[in-house]
C-alpha cells in the first residue's frame, strides 16, 4: 500500500508541475511556450503531455457538456504506476481542448482480488469497464491533498516526446 501511494503521488506530481499550476496572467503565457513534453496523461489508450494550466469556473447551465472528464486513480498497486485518464484526446470528437473536471477513482476490494495487480488503465473504455465491474469506484471532484488537481481547470494535451 505504500507502494502504491507512492506511484499515485509520483503520478499526480507530474500531473501537477506539468499542468496544474495556476497561473497570472503574466505567467501565464511565458509557461505556455514551455510545455514540458513529458508523460503526464492516458488518453485513448495513447499517452500525452501537458502545457501551461488555467483554472476555470465549473459550468453552468449552458455549457456542461464543454468539458472532458479527468480520472485521477488513487490507490493503483501496479509497479508502473497509473497516471490520470482523460476521457478523449485530440483527434476524438468527444476532445474539448483540454477543459477538465476531476474525478477521483478508487479501486474496490474486488478490483484487487479480480486482479492482484490491477492493470493499468489507459483509457476512458478501461475505466468505465473497471467501474461496471465494481472494480472502481467514481466520485465527481478531485481527490483530498494539497498536490491534487483542481476540480476545475483548462490543460492542453499534446504529443509526448522523447529523447
Amino acid at each position: 500500500m505504500k507502494r502504491a501511494r507512492w506511484v499515485l503521488s509520483s503520478a499526480v506530481i507530474v500531473l501537477l508541475a506539468s499542468c496544474a499550476q495556476v497561473d497570472t496572467p503574466e505567467t501565464a503565457l511565458e509557461r505556455q511556450a514551455m510545455p514540458t513534453f513529458e508523460a503526464a496523461i492516458w488518453a485513448d489508450g495513447e499517452l500525452w503531455a501537458t502545457t501551461a494550466v488555467t483554472r476555470i469556473p465549473p459550468p453552468n447551465a449552458n455549457n456542461p457538456q464543454s468539458f472532458d472528464a479527468l480520472y485521477v486513480i488513487t490507490n493503483s498497486n501496479d509497479p508502473d504506476g497509473q497516471l490520470p485518464v482523460s476521457e478523449a484526446a485530440p483527434g476524438n470528437p468527444r476532445y474539448n481542448g483540454g477543459r477538465w473536471f476531476t474525478h477521483t477513482a478508487t479501486w474496490t476490494e474486488a478490483g484487487f482480488e479480480a486482479h492482484g495487480t490491477v492493470p493499468v488503465l489507459e483509457s476512458y473504455d478501461d475505466v468505465m469497464l473497471h467501474h461496471r465491474l465494481g472494480h472502481l469506484e467514481i466520485k465527481p471532484g478531485s481527490p483530498e491533498g494539497p498536490s491534487a488537481p483542481p476540480d476545475y481547470f483548462e490543460c492542453p494535451l499534446l504529443p509526448v516526446r522523447t529523447g
